[in-house]
């Protein structure tokens, strides 16, 4: 079926955003609050993207 091939990419671009956004919200819950919160969650997004 090519005419669904452009919606299975654009579902697949919504998943991994989806996903990144919930994994921002999760380190948003995980870390303390009395934490800067950009500066921790980008720490942790490097680490995860080095890991990858």
């Amino acid at each position: 079926m090519p005419q669904m091939m452009p919606l299975n990419w654009i579902m697949l671009f919504v998943y991994f955003l989806f996903m990144f956004y919930l994994f921002i919200i999760m380190n948003y819950f995980i870390s303390s609050p009395e934490n800067n919160f950009f500066l921790t969650s980008t720490k942790k997004i490097n680490k995860f993207s080095w890991t990858w």
